[in-house]
Parts: C-alpha cells; sequence; structure tokens
C-alpha cells in the first residue's frame, strides 16, 4: 500500500492524505494510517490497528472513532459504545476538522442516516480529502446506498465526481469512483477506475469485487470467475469481504454449470458458520444464492432455507433496513415461516417501508408457487428498486424471481421481454433461469 505522508510541517503529523493529526506519537500515526488503509480496502486485521494506535497515544481521538466504525462495520456493534464515548470526550482537544470528524460519525453509529449525509456533504466542502468522513456515503451499502431514495445512484457519483482533483489516483477514490460509475453502467470510464485503483493497491479487496461485478455486467461470467478465484486465494478467511466475494464466485460457479463447485463454496465459505462475514452479508448472500440456484433449477433444501431463516430472526428480524428485510422475508418464505414474514408485512419499517410488503407478498408467492402473486407483487417493485439498496448484480434477485414467475405460468414471451428490456446484457450472455 502506499507509504503514509510524513507531512510538510515540522512537528505536525499527518494521515496519508495530509491531514493533520492531533498526536505526536508518530507510531499512533502509522498505526492509524495502516488501520485507516485497511478498512478501506477490506482487509484482516482493521481493529487491531486502531487498538494500536490507542495503545501508543490513548487521547488519539480519531483512533477511538476509527475502532468505534471498525466495530460496526464488522458486525459487533455492542462494542462500539466505549470507543465512541471516549472519542467524543476527546474531541475537544482536537483541531475543527477532527471534531466534525467525530460528529459525524456519532451520528453514524446511532442510526441518524439522513443527519450524516448532509453533515458529510457540508465536511468535504471544507476538507474533501478527509477519506475516513466521505467513505461511509460511498458503495452501495453506504449511507446514500441505503437511504431508500430513488436518484441515489445518481446522487452517489455527483458526491463523487467533483472530488476526483483532489484525489488524482488515489486508489481508495479510484475504487468508490468506479464502483459508483459501474452500477450507472458506464462501464469503460469504470473499467479504467479501478485498473488504476488496483495498480494503486493490488490487495484492495474492494477493488477486487468491484472489478467482478464490472465482469458481471458485461455478461462474462468464465472470465469473472477465473480473476476473482485466482485474487482471492490469498484472502484470509476472517476478512471483511470474503464472504461476499464468495457469494460472487458461488454464483459464477452455478451459472457456468460447475454445481457442486457452488454448493462446496456455500457450504465451506457462505453459510452460517461457514466463514465470518458481517451479519448483512451472511444473511443477503446465503438466501439470495440459495434462491436464485432453485430458480437455476436446483432443489429446494428446507434445512438450508430453516438455517437461514433462524439466523434472520436472531439478527433482523424486522431491522428497518430494507436490504435486509427483503431477505428476512424471503428466508422466513422459503422456510415456512408464516408467523415472522407476517410481523414484517404487518409493521414495515425504514426509509422503503412501503416496498417491504409488495417483496414479501412476492417472495411468499415464490415459494408457495403461486406465480400470479409474484408477477403481480414484484413486477411494480422493479421500476424503482434501487430504492432496497445494494447493487444492481444482487437486485437481480427481484427480476429474475418476476422472469421465473412468468417462465412457469407458461409466460415465456413475456419472461424474455422483461429481461431483455430491464438487463440486456443478461438476456444476451444467457439468464441463468431453468426453462429460460
Amino acid at each position: 500500500m502506499t507509504e503514509s505522508s510524513m507531512g510538510n510541517r515540522v512537528g505536525v503529523l499527518e494521515d496519508r492524505y495530509g491531514n493533520p493529526l492531533s498526536t505526536s506519537s508518530a507510531a499512533a500515526r502509522d498505526a492509524y494510517v495502516a488501520g485507516v488503509d485497511k478498512l478501506l480496502s477490506a482487509g484482516s486485521g482493521i481493529d487491531q490497528a486502531f487498538r494500536d494506535a490507542i495503545a501508543a497515544d490513548e487521547g488519539f481521538a480519531l483512533a477511538h472513532i476509527a475502532l468505534a466504525r471498525t466495530l460496526q462495520l464488522l458486525g459487533r456493534g455492542n462494542e462500539v459504545k466505549a470507543p465512541l464515548e471516549r472519542a467524543i470526550a476527546l474531541a475537544p482537544a482536537t483541531t475543527s476538522r477532527e471534531q466534525g470528524h467525530i460528529a459525524i460519525f456519532a451520528k453514524i453509529l446511532s442510526g441518524q442516516g439522513a443527519a450524516a449525509v448532509s453533515a458529510i456533504a457540508e465536511h468535504i466542502k471544507h476538507w474533501p480529502r478527509d477519506a475516513m468522513v466521505l467513505a461511509p456515503a460511498t458503495g452501495v451499502f453506504g449511507l446514500i446506498g441505503f437511504s431508500g431514495k430513488s436518484g441515489r445512484e445518481i446522487e452517489q457519483l455527483a458526491m463523487l465526481e467533483p472530488l476526483a482533483t483532489h484525489y488524482g489516483d488515489d486508489w481508495w477514490f479510484r475504487t468508490v469512483l468506479a464502483f459508483a460509475e459501474i452500477e450507472l453502467h458506464r462501464l469503460d470510464s469504470g473499467f479504467r477506475n479501478i485498473e488504476t485503483a488496483l495498480r494503486g493497491c493490488p490487495r484492495n479487496a474492494h477493488a477486487a469485487h468491484i472489478k467482478a461485478h464490472l465482469f458481471y455486467e458485461k455478461g462474462q461470467r468464465e472470465e469473472g470467475l477465473a480473476y476473482l478465484e485466482q485474487w482471492n486465494a490469498a484472502y484470509p478467511r476472517e476478512a471483511q469481504l470474503h464472504c461476499h466475494i464468495s457469494w460472487h464466485l458461488a454464483l459464477w460457479s452455478l451459472e457456468t454449470g460447475r454445481r457442486d463447485q457452488a454448493w462446496q463454496i456455500y457450504r465451506e465459505a457462505l453459510h452460517p458458520g461457514g466463514s465470518w462475514g458481517p451479519q448483512i452479508n451472511v444473511l443477503t448472500d446465503c438466501a439470495s444464492f440459495l434462491a436464485r440456484a432453485e430458480m437455476a433449477g436446483e432443489p429446494r433444501y428446507p434445512e438450508l432455507w430453516s438455517e437461514i431463516s433462524q439466523y434472520a430472526a436472531k439478527w433482523f428480524p424486522n431491522s428497518g433496513i430494507i436490504f435486509a428485510d427483503m431477505h428476512s422475508a424471503l428466508a422466513f418464505a422459503m422456510a415456512g415461516d408464516a408467523e415472522a414474514l407476517a410481523r414484517i408485512i404487518e409493521n414495515p419499517k425504514g426509509p422503503a417501508a412501503d416496498m417491504v410488503v409488495p417483496i414479501a407478498r412476492g417472495f411468499d408467492g415464490l415459494a408457495k408457487g403461486d406465480w400470479t402473486r409474484v408477477v403481480d407483487e414484484l413486477t411494480p417493485v422493479l421500476a424503482t428498486h434501487e430504492r432496497v439498496g445494494g447493487s444492481r448484480a444482487q437486485r437481480d434477485l427481484l427480476e429474475y424471481s418476476v422472469t421465473c414467475a412468468l417462465l412457469r405460468s407458461g409466460r415465456a414471451d413475456e419472461a424474455r421481454r422483461l429481461i431483455a428490456s430491464r438487463r440486456p446484457q443478461n438476456a444476451a450472455s444467457g439468464v441463468p433461469l431453468a426453462g429460460f
């Protein structure tokens, strides 16, 4: 990775982006910079790097807030309180930038997503290279990605593009810019930016993952599988994206006829206990893979659906994060847990609550083979399904559910027209649905 900046002023320590830090310890600074790079690249040992920074300088406020954010991302929200409170207590002795930085993460960590986005937009006007602050607003799982708003993909790119002159070829910035472009099907510029990102940091898991999305959007399954298998071979199983990268590998294995390999990946690297991953990735990747495998002609495995349904009930019974709730609804429906499914339908939450009910009912139809219900409930959702969050590749679950229902109800021509109009590249490369 890029070496940390030593700063241009005697006695002033800076992060890799040239932002002054309120610590006089070079060891604390170095550990913090290493932790930020690990976080921005989805590496392993992120939390330990920030603990090392704190050990070198217990009064280093940004190390405490970075640890709190890391614990949140790693699905360890019960451990966030102490480092958050310590950062807030230390904030008055820091710079204006660091005070704003800490205040923004305090909003994020307390569930004030919309307020945090507004604060980030204002903050980067003054400190555009505060990458840690900008990062939560980026990506399909970020604050804008989960805002529940139509046009959120355009909003994210509009936030990033003006900052390009401030970041140059910085590997992290080019990574998030590439993803924003690829999601809007600006594939040529997305390719250029992701290649720049990987040259700057070849072991950047986010960049490797985003390059996988580029292959996906181009319908290049064999090429994507070969690339990601090679890259993933040296990626630690305990790292943040291992579970989700495994989802891509399992899907491509399934879609290229390597069905035994796909199920092996599911058993070893996806299902609860198979491989570590943030809870939202475990839920959504498992439920999505099982559903897409069935739609591709694989049998239903009740024991696997029961396992992921129980996992959903434990971690996301009705969270208000629609991307999680829609996959919980899918798991509950497929496992036959009518009571858990009813709770989501009767009490939808979150900024896209109006979409939860038809999606849940549509998945109930999918589970029961009620193809008319699937089409009637899910088709209206497709026009604005960016509101549920996640990537286009992940939201293909909705397109494929409707297409599968049309096929199984004898409406093959409608199924082909739907995919040709909404996902033409998928149609060109062959849709992985039985009977298509």
